[in-house]
């Protein structure tokens, strides 16, 4: 049940204590979501003990359970504004640097406890064995299609990277796609509509539709084959990508490792090419800096 209707169901007979909490997350969840205990008793002006029983009172295992449930609630409606009074009242103005490192680094941990290792394994060999590899990402999450598509390019002959979302172009760019092919979607909160479109269509007609996405809630999980959980962020200025480009960095290596000797070839090939036309920067002896 959403947690605001089990709130209304049972504002009645909570205490003058567990009432201003049920008030505030009724009118503000967007900020109690991120919130501790603490804060939130601080708030509202009660404990945080009885923070923490008000969570138990409607079912929950602890509080952090019950901020999970609201955070799930807001995951694709924060706007950019709100987005910014959340950090604001998160991070703060102090020591920035390290806020949002040690913030990034929970992420990583995060995203090692939750994706599914028989899934990533699934996805991999689905990438090995495609005809063609479609990557489809819009507005942030581009940056991480970009990136993965540019390896992906430099291992399999036929990869298409899709970053534009007008609905005629999605359609135009994935007409050919059938069941011998792989599409790998790519979105974080707020979630993208052509992201969506996009693996719809790739579903229906057949595809391996793999999702990088931050959690089973995503509209993307229910048309997916296999999905790969990377963090972000929902209530950051900036979405993180921190975990997510971790996450391809795995990808990319275990498709290499899945092909064996095949992608060797194609490496040292490309490393002749690199060196005959001096792609890359090599210091010459003697040379001074």
């Amino acid at each position: 049940m959403n947690l605001l209707t089990q709130i209304n169901d049972r504002m009645s007979g909570f205490s003058k204590g567990q009432k201003l909490i049920a008030n505030f997350i009724t009118e503000h969840y967007d900020k109690a979501a991120f919130m501790t205990a603490s804060k939130l008793g601080t708030t509202v002006g009660v404990s945080e003990s009885t923070v923490v029983r008000f969570a138990t009172e409607l079912g929950y295992d602890g509080y952090p359970k019950m901020q999970k449930a609201m955070q799930e609630m807001i995951q694709d409606k924060l706007t950019s504004v709100q987005r910014i009074e959340v950090t604001k009242s998160r991070i703060g103005t102090s020591d920035i640097i390290s806020n949002v490192l040690n913030k990034d680094t929970e992420k990583i941990r995060k995203t090692i406890e939750e994706t599914s290792k028989e899934d990533f394994a699934k996805a991999v060999s689905s990438i090995a064995k495609a005809k063609t590899i479609y990557i489809f990402a819009v507005r942030s999450a581009a940056a991480l299609a970009s990136f993965l598509g540019y390896y992906y390019s430099l291992i399999f002959e036929n990869v298409k990277v899709i970053s534009n979302y007008g609905e005629t172009e999605i359609y135009e760019n994935l007409f050919r796609i059938d069941q011998n092919d792989v599409i790998i979607g790519i979105s974080f909160p707020r979630y993208s509509n052509a992201a969506v479109k996009a693996m719809t269509f790739a579903h229906r007609r057949g595809a391996k539709v793999i999702a990088i996405t931050d959690s089973m809630t995503s509209p993307l999980c229910s048309l997916s084959d296999y999905v790969l959980i990377a963090k972000s962020d929902m209530a950051s200025v900036v979405d993180s990508l921190v975990a997510p480009l971790s996450l391809i960095n795995a990808l990319i290596v275990a498709t290499v490792l899945e092909l064996g000797t095949e992608v060797e070839k194609t490496f040292g090939r490309l490393e002749s090419i690199w060196e005959e036309y001096d792609v890359y920067r090599n210091k010459s002896e003697g040379e001074k800096i």
